[in-house]
């Protein structure tokens, strides 16, 4: 094994290990934390502007986990993917051991 080789394998066994206690390696999804950050602050008032055409449905704003603090995402007018499908917000959500960040989608109603 070159040098090179056995000090890239050294680094990824001892970030494992640092991270080992804290993230849950579940493939092929996103990695899961032990815990969910803290609660977001409360939503942001939006001020829902008129649609730009029929069938645009509002889907609101939310607060993002950006790994050291929250982030606004604003609200925006999206065509659903399907006729009748609705919005699923954002959420985090328990996996295995740990917690994972769902993105928002659309979904049958």
């Amino acid at each position: 094994m070159s040098a090179r080789a056995l000090r890239s394998s050294v680094i990824a066994t001892f970030v494992g290990v640092i991270l080992g206690g804290c993230l849950v390696a579940e493939p092929p999804g996103p990695p899961a934390v032990a815990a969910p950050p803290p609660a977001p602050p409360p939503a942001q008032v939006e001020v829902v502007p008129v649609a730009p055409g029929p069938g645009y449905v509002w889907v609101p704003g939310h607060w993002f986990w950006r790994g050291r603090g929250y982030a606004w995402v604003p609200g925006y007018y999206a065509v659903p993917a399907q006729p009748g499908y609705v919005w699923v917000a954002p959420h985090w959500a328990p996996r295995g051991r740990g917690w994972v960040w769902v993105e928002g989608r659309w979904r049958p109603r």
